[in-house]
């Protein structure tokens, strides 16, 4: 009976993987035919939205959500496209996005770690301030910085490292995107760090009861704070990745519903919105399954409109098998 309990229960704890390969099935049975090629893209189209659902998991494992992540990420990008414009340096493009994101991270994380506002408020309010940055600075900066655009924060393609930049963001490793190798790499880091560390401990410490981690000697608020500054940490590289990916940044658009994709990713992995469960591995595969439901729409020839319908639907879902299964089996252990 006990090992079937355990099987039981290693069931539930990687569901994601099957709901992931449930997904995928119906892909290739609604597909004309899986390639290699296709398969990879999986993970190209994966890399942003896996990277920023990895954020979005540590935050929520902490109790806590962050609504501004889709407009950092339009202000992240717009800004690291004018540094890249100004030094034609790759490198420091990338430290700048880092720095920039962490520093968004950390403006989010001192209101709710220290001032105690409610998560949802701040990042709301920064939601619209970050968006608001990108929008109005693309209109006053000089079109030289711009790269030619005026409502578009666009790579000058004419600097000598641009190519470079432009097969990081859309070139491979054999076969594998060089993109879903990041995405894969960031999540084996910070699976580990959950998992095997004395930080990872504190944060589902904290998920789990924030007064009883208080009173165990853990900051509170100073972890907070580092979880949000992590998240913007991971929004400045998906930032970097999206303007080598597409050599631009619509400040309109960029990033727009990304915060609710990538709250999905988490929760489709396995992450629990109420804090201290689940494992950030399964935002991978979260990530991954909203890519493959994207494909499955565009194979089915469905109107693109209702896409994002699909998705709520689909987020609800699990968000009520989340809330509702352990009540489920409660209610049968006691039969």
């Amino acid at each position: 009976m006990s090992s079937r309990n355990s099987f039981t229960k290693s069931i539930g704890e990687y569901s994601y993987v099957f709901v992931f390969l449930a997904i995928f099935a119906i892909f290739a049975f609604v597909s004309n035919g899986l390639t290699t090629n296709g398969v990879m893209n999986i993970f190209r189209h994966s890399a942003v939205i896996g990277i920023m659902g990895i954020g979005m998991g540590l935050v929520c494992l902490v109790g806590e959500i962050d609504l501004s992540v889709g407009s950092m990420l339009a202000m992240v990008s717009g800004f690291s496209v004018c540094i890249y414009n100004l030094t034609g340096s790759i490198i420091l493009t990338l430290i700048f996005a880092l720095l920039f994101g962490a520093l968004c991270g950390l403006i989010n994380g001192f209101f709710v770690g220290y001032v105690k506002m409610p998560a949802f408020i701040v990042t709301l309010a920064t939601m619209l301030i970050y968006r608001s940055f990108a929008q109005y600075f693309c209109q006053v900066f000089p079109k030289t910085i711009l790269g030619g655009g005026s409502s578009v924060y666009r790579i000058n393609s004419k600097l000598e490292s641009y190519r470079s930049l432009y097969n990081f963001g859309n070139g491979k490793i054999s076969v594998v995107p060089i993109v879903g190798i990041v995405l894969i790499l960031i999540v084996i880091l910070f699976t580990y760090i959950t998992t095997s560390t004395k930080f990872g401990k504190k944060i589902y410490a904290i998920g789990s009861n924030r007064k009883g981690a208080g009173m165990a000697g853990i900051n509170t608020e100073l972890t907070t704070v580092k979880i949000f500054v992590i998240c913007g940490f991971l929004v400045g590289i998906s930032s970097f990745m999206w303007i080598a990916m597409n050599a631009s940044s619509d400040p309109a658009t960029t990033g727009k519903s990304y915060e609710m994709y990538a709250i999905a990713s988490a929760v489709l992995g396995g992450i629990s919105m109420s804090g201290g469960k689940g494992k950030n591995l399964g935002v991978l595969f979260g990530a991954m399954s909203y890519t493959v439901i994207d494909k499955i729409i565009v194979a089915l020839k469905m109107d693109s409109l209702i896409n994002d319908a699909i998705k709520g639907i689909i987020l609800i879902l699990v968000i009520a098998i989340q809330i509702l299964g352990p009540q489920l089996k409660n209610k049968l252990g006691r039969n």
